[in-house]
């Protein structure tokens, strides 16, 4: 089921009281070509640069995806947790160890509009290393 709240409510009450509904926000997806595209640019940047696409990927997420600051006790290995990130300090507080890191989205996981600011990026630097991209009509 979508719709406006009150379509969505008008129609649990339809529902079987039985059963459980999971309800979240709705986003556009972003389209499979705008994936390709991305992928063809990282691929052309790690040729040119002669490094894996991972690397160049990795890159790329640092510098234009969403991030945010999140700190855990110094022994948890965050790798298990997230796939995107960059520590920054250590710090105690209350007698304990922590470690603060910055956690990156992935591109996985982004919308529709956040990944039209992760291809502008990677558009960007295609284009000051002479490599040719699309126009944004062709986009």
């Amino acid at each position: 089921m979508q719709g406006k709240p009150v379509q969505i409510i008008q129609w649990l009450f339809e529902q079987d009281g039985d059963k459980q509904f999971i309800i979240k926000e709705y986003k556009e997806k972003r389209s499979l070509n705008a994936n390709n595209y991305y992928w063809k640019l990282v691929n052309e940047i790690a040729n040119r640069l002669q490094t894996s696409k991972e690397e160049i990927h990795k890159r790329m997420i640092k510098r234009y995806s969403q991030s945010e600051y999140i700190s855990v006790l110094e022994e948890v290995n965050i790798s298990g947790y997230v796939r995107y990130w960059e520590e920054k300090n250590t710090f105690i507080h209350n007698g304990r160890r922590f470690k603060s890191y910055l956690v990156f989205k992935g591109s996985s996981e982004m919308d529709k509009k956040e990944m039209s600011i992760l291809i502008d990026g990677i558009v960007s630097e295609a284009k000051e290393m002479g490599i040719e991209t699309l126009t944004p009509e062709e986009l």
